[in-house]
């Protein structure tokens, strides 16, 4: 095996260390707290496009990687709005609604896949993926720069509206396999 077969598992792992990074960063003191946790958030979310990208780009996709995935990006999100929601620094509701959802998808394609029916990624969730890690790194830097504390929260919200309407479009689709 070549190491490029590796790399985009290896960016998936590296993701998943560095959550506890993240959230350890929460509790150093300001500013640089919201640096480091900023910094750590942005590493992951530029890893979360090259795995994916690269393990296509090179024919070199795997049944670990689109398990873990998908995790490292539950477990990334989730760890960042529990705490800007703790902070308040997030709004609770869209930051609900998208834990709910991601929640909600998780066990809808856990289930779909002991049935061997795959619930591909759709085009708008990637980019409710997208809008999500704007708004969740402008909120982290929000303490820095406090003029990214607004187009953070409206980015969240946003976020919300693109999680609902995707997660809705899941759960359709999955009923479909689910009534057969």
């Amino acid at each position: 095996m070549s190491f490029r077969q590796h790399v985009p598992n290896l960016l998936t792992f590296s993701r998943i260390i560095v959550i506890p990074l993240m959230v350890a960063a929460f509790y150093v003191p300001a500013p640089l707290s919201s640096a480091l946790a900023t910094g750590f958030f942005l590493y992951a979310s530029i890893t979360d496009f090259f795995d994916g990208y690269l393990a296509r780009k090179w024919k070199v996709e795997s049944a670990l990687g689109r398990f873990l995935d998908p995790i490292a990006d539950k477990l990334l999100v989730v760890a960042a709005l529990v705490y800007l929601v703790a902070d308040h620094r997030a709004p609770e509701l869209p930051a609900t609604l998208i834990l709910l959802r991601e929640i909600l998808v998780a066990g809808l394609r856990e289930h779909l896949m002991e049935k061997n029916i795959p619930l591909p990624v759709s085009r708008l969730a990637k980019y409710k993926t997208a809008v999500q890690m704007i708004a969740i790194t402008f909120l982290l830097a929000a303490p820095m720069l406090p003029l990214f504390l607004i187009p953070g929260t409206y980015a969240l919200w946003i976020a919300a509206i693109l999680t609902v309407v995707t997660g809705w479009g899941y759960v359709t689709s999955g009923l479909t396999y689910l009534k057969g």
